[in-house]
């Protein structure tokens, strides 16, 4: 009895080694439709007029806590107040086997993942939920992967219909740690070469992990050449984004082919869910 209680504790402890632990999935997107009846089209319905009026944008790293109670009400209560027609998350869990995110239930979403934690059998990586049908969803998976986990980067390319001329892009993001600046570029480049494509509008969020001046400089060079504007917050809400040791803030919204909405940026920062607060902002067309 002893010896089998053993051995479970050795295959339980095995499990949590990272190179056991975090296994490789293929790059490719998972979705989720609104709790209404979709069309095999879609929906222009829905879609029509939103960059004539404007777009309500909420990007949060929210630190694979959504299976969390006070997440999901703290995530609920800032949908309820401030209606987000787009909502960017990174850091997602995705349950492998039921891929639901009831708390989305009214919205449909695109997730493109990076690995799978075989503890609890879930996926992670990032979301684009949208009051919105997407025409068209894609990953992009970094070439490199992060150290002691051997786990790569993940971002989500996702189309929305806006007018019969245009297609906005809408793209999540989690760039690379804990590598040289040669890996981080390479992320970058492979970003860049895929938004050149798109010659319409364009909302690019995530955690950029921009923890320190070269880092930061290379993406906004690469956003001054896609003709990207950031999101502009006031100092007392920039003092609010993640960031390390007084370093430049890591979570950024970038836009094209948008203005951006007097005194609509702000970061909200009673959250407890997640060691990032959430950003906000609404984009006129």
């Amino acid at each position: 009895m002893f010896e089998l209680k053993e051995q479970n504790l050795l295959a339980y402890f095995s499990k949590l080694n990272p190179i056991e632990r975090f296994g490789s999935v293929p790059e490719t997107t998972i979705h989720g439709n609104r709790s209404i009846e979709l069309s095999s089209t879609p929906n222009k319905d829905v879609n029509k007029g939103q960059k004539k009026n404007s777009i309500k944008v909420l990007s949060w790293n929210i630190a694979k806590n959504n299976h969390d109670k006070v997440w999901r009400r703290e995530f609920l209560a800032m949908v309820e107040w401030y209606q987000p027609d787009k909502i960017f998350l990174q850091e997602v869990r995705l349950c492998a086997e039921l891929r639901v995110m009831p708390e989305l239930a009214e919205m449909g979403w695109s997730f493109a993942h990076n690995f799978i934690d075989t503890l609890d059998n879930t996926y992670s990586g990032v979301l684009i939920a949208a009051k919105a049908d997407h025409v068209s969803s894609q990953a992009l998976m970094t070439q490199y992967t992060e150290p002691v986990t051997n786990t790569p980067k993940i971002s989500l390319f996702s189309e929305y219909w806006l007018s019969d001329e245009e297609n906005l892009l809408a793209v999540n993001t989690h760039l690379i740690n804990f590598v040289d600046l040669g890996k981080f570029k390479a992320q970058l480049w492979a970003l860049e070469a895929r938004l050149q494509k798109h010659s319409g509008a364009i909302i690019f969020s995530g955690d950029f992990n921009t923890w320190n001046r070269a880092r930061w400089l290379m993406l906004y060079e690469m956003a001054k050449r896609l003709q990207l504007t950031p999101v502009s917050f006031s100092p007392e809400d920039t003092q609010k984004i993640k960031n390390f040791w007084m370093s430049p803030p890591l979570d950024y919204i970038f836009f094209r082919g948008f203005s951006q909405k007097p005194f609509s940026a702000r970061v909200i920062d009673t959250i407890t869910s997640s060691d990032h607060n959430p950003l906000l902002v609404e984009l006129c067309g």
